[in-house]
């Protein structure tokens, strides 16, 4: 399944929280400490090491937590281009912050052998990120293998389910913990949806990334302002070929589909009918057009 346009290309605060993720888990890995830096009843209630709250939230405890991890955050870049970066900030601090809130007390009330130190990581936002997956991205495709129904989406489930049970216990907690936080903003409370920071925040992770391979200069580019949800996406100017004689009507599930990645509607209905409704060609329509 897509994500949308490759690369961070219109989300620069993910492309900012992938880099740290990663570099944090390589350099608390190279000392030697990655899997001692999760939560625990002793170090947070005890020994008052605050600090832990903090590096908890980037450094993921092992290598394969860390690929799965990364990819999953890559992934739901989408949302970013979605909401705009300056509600999706809101959206990762409001997650990560319930979330850790949600671990330190579980952790106060369990007082569970098993659950002495918590797997480290950005399970906050990742398992947070699955509540708007669920409901506002929608299937596409749908398929069999061994009689066994799948969709486009399961995959991104199975990626997610294996970093849920990576480490059993101490994983479970924070991926729940997680989800409930992404419950709460997705129910609004506070109303915390229509909260947005200033445009200098966000134009900092503008300025902090790079640029990316994914992204040319050439492209357009959308403002980092906080949109709601809607379906409006950036238009693509793209010169497409004279179709078949016989057109074939654009599937809404797809036109949905593009413009959930940040394409405008006209062009992915325009896209899709040059492509015979194929997403992936329609996809690749698209972002030849982004190019030119």
């Amino acid at each position: 399944m897509n994500g949308g346009p490759s690369g961070f290309n219109n989300a620069p605060v993910t492309r900012t929280f992938v880099i740290a993720s990663a570099l944090f888990t390589i350099f608390f890995g190279i000392r030697g400490r990655s899997d001692k830096l999760g939560l625990s009843y002793h170090d947070i209630f005890e020994k008052l090491r605050l600090w832990k709250l903090i590096v908890s939230v980037f450094a993921f405890s092992s290598t394969p937590e860390l690929m799965f991890g990364l990819y999953l955050l890559y992934y739901f870049r989408v949302f970013e281009r979605q909401i705009g970066s300056n509600k999706y900030s809101v959206f990762i601090l409001f997650s990560t912050v319930l979330s850790l809130l949600f671990e330190v007390l579980a952790l106060g009330l369990l007082k569970d052998p098993s659950l002495n130190i918590l797997t480290s990581g950005p399970y906050c936002l990742i398992f947070s990120s699955f509540i708007p997956f669920y409901f506002d991205i929608p299937i596409s495709t749908r398929f069999r293998v061994f009689g066994i129904r799948f969709s486009d989406k399961s995959f991104i489930y199975l990626a997610g389910l294996q970093l849920l049970l990576s480490s059993w216990k101490r994983s479970v907690l924070p991926g729940v913990c997680g989800l409930l936080a992404g419950s709460l903003y997705r129910l609004n409370v506070f109303y915390i949806r229509r909260i947005k920071f200033p445009e200098f925040i966000t134009s900092f992770f503008s300025w902090l990334s790079w640029p990316n391979a994914g992204s040319s200069s050439s492209s357009s580019t959308r403002s980092v302002r906080g949109h709601s949800p809607s379906y409006t996406g950036r238009r693509v100017e793209v010169n497409y070929p004279t179709p078949i004689a016989s057109t074939v009507e654009p599937a809404e599930a797809s036109i949905v589909t593009l413009v959930s990645m940040g394409f405008d509607r006209d062009s992915a209905a325009r896209a899709l009918v040059q492509a015979r409704n194929d997403i992936n060609v329609a996809t690749n329509i698209l972002l030849e057009g982004q190019l030119h």
